[in-house]
């Protein structure tokens, strides 16, 4: 459920209607005090608070003017676009939108058509090394190139099915920065954001490339032209990391200016009204932080999935290795190496930028209001208070996917634990062919003793 404009209108007007403020407080004269007796400079915040009660969240060119979140990572999002991943637009100030007829959509098109080709080819290239191999440890390498081809075909379910569900949650974020300066008179900042963007984005495209010339320098069967159909692929994983990470990053630094500005504003002044701003302040927050989950919970649940099958297929390729030749550290057990480190680092930031993010988004405020003393505020500050610390217990901040998986530490612990049970299995039936095949070369080097005598 998203929050409506005219709820959150409702929580900031909870002391005085704007036109009680507008007939209280003359906002040219900035030096008269409200009957004589209120200090000056809460009358001058208050006067300010009404000031920016004028703003709206649902405008889009009062969005557009404060979403500096989009403005930092809108370069990530237009290199989604380009690799045809996800084709939203800024179609309108403060909003973004997808459209199956926009030119950004006929573009993913057109590239995933042509990307297609080449995956098709290189595909059979590899199908058809895979059924002229022999050894069974050779299979296990060619599924696993296979295996790297898999996330392109999934592009329409994960990506353009998303879409939509994606670009309410960008424009979401527009509205709440809004609301944002509205309660709390600043407006929200994201430090370094657009430097890691730039770094992230050509970070994921050298990554890319050394990751895959190195797999077809250490791995035999790999040619170098196949490469060719998994840069964009590569790419793309790259990319869904780095954004899961500034997302998170996003909810991480919003939270803590969120909480910074609620423990200066009630040591300033403590009174239900302010307490009720930042309490729905907080659940629009908290709804970002759901609605993170709920946008991509395709996209990583079968990033995930990818990710578990990788680590478990190249752990065990070279652990094969190191059963029938020793620790040699051959070139292809390297490869798998690599691969196993790639795809654990990826894993590992997807669920701790998740976990970090979480912890922020309630600690800071909940500080805030347990160290408030309940006898020096009034009545309704008690309750404001109080209905503030239940609607944090009720609205625990978590990343669920779609109640599918909540993403946490606890989800690379569980993921651990679940490749080294399918590792287990896979070894104990490498063992078990190894050991039937001993006796039948010991039968042949019986036999061939027998002829020598």
């Amino acid at each position: 459920m998203v929050i409506k404009d005219s709820e959150f209108e409702d929580s900031l007007n909870y002391a005085l209607l704007r036109g009680d403020m507008g007939t209280n407080w003359d906002i040219d004269k900035d030096e008269r005090m409200m009957n004589g007796t209120l200090d000056p400079e809460l009358v001058q915040r208050a006067k300010e608070r009404a000031i920016r009660a004028q703003l709206n969240s649902a405008d889009g060119d009062t969005c557009e003017l404060h979403d500096q979140f989009y403005r930092d990572h809108k370069l990530l999002l237009v290199l989604f676009r380009g690799l045809a991943v996800m084709p939203i637009l800024r179609s309108s100030p403060g909003r973004i939108t997808f459209d199956w007829r926009s030119w950004a959509s006929i573009y993913a098109y057109c590239f995933y058509a042509v990307s297609t080709i080449i995956v098709l080819i290189v595909g059979y290239e590899r199908l058809k090394i895979l059924q002229d191999t022999k050894k069974f440890d050779e299979y296990i390498y060619g599924i696993l190139f296979v295996i790297f081809l898999v996330p392109h075909f999934w592009i329409p379910f994960v990506g353009w099915g998303v879409a939509k569900h994606v670009a309410v949650y960008k424009t979401m974020w527009g509205a709440f920065q809004v609301r944002y300066y509205r309660v709390t008179g600043t407006n929200l900042q994201f430090p370094y954001l657009k430097i890691l963007i730039v770094m992230f984005s050509v970070g994921c495209l050298v990554c890319a490339i050394v990751f895959l010339l190195s797999l077809s320098i250490l791995l035999e069967g790999f040619a170098l032209w196949h490469t060719s159909a998994y840069y964009h692929i590569i790419t793309m994983l790259n990319m869904n990391s780095a954004l899961w990470y500034i997302n998170c990053r996003g909810i991480r630094v919003a939270s803590s200016s969120l909480s910074d500005r609620f423990r200066k504003d009630v040591a300033i002044e403590c009174t239900a009204a302010m307490i009720s701003q930042y309490r729905f302040l907080w659940l629009n927050l908290s709804e970002l932080l759901q609605a993170l989950g709920n946008a991509y919970a395709r996209t990583y649940s079968t990033y995930c999935l990818f990710m578990f099958a990788n680590i478990t297929i190249a752990i065990y390729g070279a652990l094969s290795e190191v059963i029938d030749h020793g620790f040699g550290f051959s070139f292809k057990e390297i490869g798998l190496i690599v691969d196993t480190v790639y795809c654990s680092t990826l894993l590992f930031i997807f669920c701790d930028c998740s976990h970090n993010a979480t912890l922020q988004v309630a600690q800071g405020v909940q500080d805030t209001l347990l160290g408030i003393n309940l006898l020096k505020v009034d009545l309704p500050t008690q309750k404001e208070i109080d209905l503030f610390i239940q609607a944090i217990e009720m609205n625990p901040a978590i990343v669920s996917l779609k109640g599918y998986a909540e993403v946490n530490r606890e989800l690379l612990t569980a993921s651990i634990a679940t490749i080294a049970i399918y590792l287990i299995v896979l070894l104990q039936f490498k063992l078990s062919l190894i050991s039937q095949q001993m006796p039948i070369e010991l039968m042949e080097t019986i036999k061939q003793g027998q002829k020598g005598l």
